[in-house]
């Protein structure tokens, strides 16, 4: 970050420009992710990670929100482009009471204390403001946005001070910054957006890239007018049984809402009568006495798992011999992945397969990597086993394939913790199979599409996290695709 800056103010940039542009792109994202005006404090310290709080503000004022200043220094103190940024606010209040956030009046607390050359615990006044931002966001239900870093996290590093701010989104400027792909962070940055500088140019390589709506543009491209359900793609799913036909409806609606042209649920004729009136209309019931019944050349992807069952010999025999038949994209999840993890996983690791493991599933497919921090589990699949997709759940899902970064996902919030979140997700994934993406691409925009929609469940709709279920999550993906295709 410190050489591409050095370098854009050889070519002509300036401080003040960059900080204006950083903050107008702050408050665009943060307009984004709430249905209306509210108000927007501007936490400063005295340097210019302050002044991009202060511009994005004044952005923020100019499209009808309150907004104020918190800042425990002296005027004096603060740099030259932060003061200069307080003068053009005009009569902007300054420490002053803050309501509490509502869902009707969001207050978000821009968190502006120190940038990424701080190092080490937070030391008064900051300490003191971090403090203040912290209650806030625990007692009012105030939202924090962190600037670039959050305060009293390491850039370079993700170790955490004490007294850090806590953030539920971080806007990194320019370039993302390693510290927040650590594990020791995932609790201080939220979500996870870069704010792009045409200045400094987003460097190629490396083998970690943020999986935000800029690296996916263009990935799925728009639709022409004669686009048919043909091209939109035929989606097979195997999913369901006794007790678990939930994830089976969860799977199909996932696919349907994600594009999917058809698709067809495959069940047990037992379980048929049950499934019928619990599925979307659109979906299509195919009862089966035999998993050799399937013909995988119909479709153009299949998911596979969902509340499946563990199975028993004469099953999995016919399940083995299913997978065995399948040269489509497949999204491999949940009980799909258990009996693959009972049979040894090893044999079934194929350049058309995505596996979708949360933690505890990982495990059992692959024990000796328990304990090993998650990133470089996915880079030790991804020179592990060449081509075959890893989406590997958690906060900040991380996409992994031989030959490419491994990709971390910015989206999400913790009222994901439910059940049939994971079956939403594979029916996501299977649909932009079928609509044409590869693995990877089809993986990495699933996982962001089902984060985004369960934001905008809440920010865009009367959801909590504690009330947010994974049919919510289907509902916010008509929005969050949109919100993919404004930026």
């Amino acid at each position: 970050m410190r050489e591409l800056e050095e370098q854009a103010f050889k070519d002509g940039a300036t401080p003040e420009g960059l900080m204006e542009k950083a903050g107008r792109g702050v408050a665009q994202a943060i307009m984004r992710r709430f249905s209306g005006p509210g108000t927007a404090i501007a936490c400063i310290g005295s340097g210019n990670n302050g002044g991009d709080a202060l511009v994005a503000i004044r952005y923020l004022a100019n499209a009808g929100w309150n907004v104020g200043i918190r800042c425990l220094h002296e005027s004096t103190e603060l740099g030259a482009l932060p003061r200069k940024k307080i003068r053009e606010l005009g009569d902007c209040p300054v420490n002053q009471p803050v309501v509490a956030s509502t869902a009707d009046h969001p207050v978000v607390l821009l968190d502006g204390l120190l940038g990424i050359g701080a190092h080490g615990p937070l030391r008064a006044p900051l300490a003191e403001l971090a403090a203040w931002v912290n209650e806030m966001r625990s007692t009012q239900s105030a939202h924090t946005v962190a600037m670039d870093i959050p305060s009293g996290v390491n850039g370079d590093t993700g170790e955490v001070y004490e007294g850090a701010v806590k953030a539920d989104l971080t806007l990194t400027i320019g370039v993302a910054k390693r510290g927040l792909f650590a594990s020791t962070a995932v609790n201080y940055t939220g979500s996870i957006e870069l704010i792009p500088l045409d200045e400094l140019p987003v460097p190629d390589g490396g083998d970690l890239c943020l999986n935000d709506v800029h690296q996916l543009e263009g990935i799925l491209p728009r639709r022409d007018h004669d686009y048919h359900k043909g091209d939109a793609g035929r989606v097979g799913i195997l999913a369901g049984s006794p007790g678990m036909l939930g994830a089976a409806v969860l799977c199909a609606t996932g696919a349907l809402r994600s594009g999917a042209g058809l698709v067809a649920l495959f069940a047990d004729q037992a379980t048929y009568p049950l499934l019928a009136p619990m599925l979307p209309a659109e979906v299509m019931l195919r009862p089966i006495s035999s998993l050799a019944e399937i013909h995988p050349a119909e479709f153009d992807a299949f998911a596979i798992g969902p509340g499946l069952g563990r199975g028993n010999t004469e099953s999995d025999d016919g399940f083995f011999q299913l997978l065995e038949r399948m040269s489509i994209p497949v999204v491999i999840d949940a009980d799909g992945l258990n009996r693959i993890a009972d049979a040894g996983a090893e044999k079934w690791m194929a350049p058309h397969f995505i596996l979708t493991p949360h933690p505890g599933e990982l495990v059992r497919l692959f024990p000796e990597w328990a304990g090993l921090d998650r990133i470089d589990i996915a880079r030790t699949f991804s020179k592990r086993y060449d081509r075959t997709t890893l989406l590997l759940k958690g906060a900040h899902t991380l996409i992994a394939r031989s030959g490419s970064p491994v990709y971390f996902n910015t989206t999400g919030n913790p009222g994901m913790a439910s059940g049939g979140q994971g079956d939403i997700l594979t029916g996501i994934i299977s649909s932009l199979l079928a609509q044409g993406l590869e693995p990877q691409n089809a993986a990495r925009m699933g996982a962001w599409l089902a984060g985004r929609a369960a934001e905008l469940a809440i920010s865009h709709g009367v959801e909590s996290i504690q009330s947010l279920v994974a049919g919510d999550v289907s509902k916010g993906l008509g929005r969050a695709f949109i919100d993919m295709g404004s930026q």
